[in-house]
């Protein structure tokens, strides 16, 4: 839809870049998450053990900061992934105040089992751009996030 003859030429083009990158994001999320149900989780879950996978034990709070959840929807999260045997929370020896959230042996194994192919699958999404475009878009994402952060 275009909108130049009643917002101008700038809104008009803000406003089709914004629907080109929601539509594309609801694209690539879907897959994603197609991809992540195979394995038997849903997408917060499987960013909870990926997460966990890859930077090791970390506290509720940085775990939501890394994934952008509240801490509300987090200790859901976090519960359901738990009776999964998934991940365990302990108090922080430097800080008995913290939580600590931390893979198990089995929660290790899931991560080391599925993460290869879930990778597998993003690198298949992201293959409809040359290396080049997907360095120039990361880099304009990054710009675009930083700067409306700063707004």
């Amino acid at each position: 839809m275009k909108t130049t003859k009643k917002y101008g030429k700038k809104a008009d083009l803000a406003l089709s870049t914004w629907v080109k990158l929601a539509r594309a994001y609801t694209s690539f999320n879907k897959k994603s998450t197609e991809s992540i149900r195979a394995f038997g989780l849903t997408q917060p879950q499987f960013a909870v053990v990926e997460v966990l996978g890859h930077l090791g034990p970390l506290k509720v709070g940085e775990i939501c900061d890394k994934m952008l959840a509240s801490g509300g929807n987090m200790t859901l999260v976090l519960d359901n992934v738990e009776k999964l045997g998934y991940v365990e929370r302990t108090h922080s020896k430097e800080d008995r105040r913290a939580i600590l959230v931390q893979l198990t042996s089995k929660g290790k194994q899931l991560f080391d089992d599925v993460f290869v192919g879930h990778a597998e699958q993003i690198t298949k999404f992201m293959s409809v751009l040359s290396t080049e475009e997907q360095k120039a878009l990361g880099d304009l994402l990054k710009k675009l996030g930083i700067g409306v952060g700063k707004l």
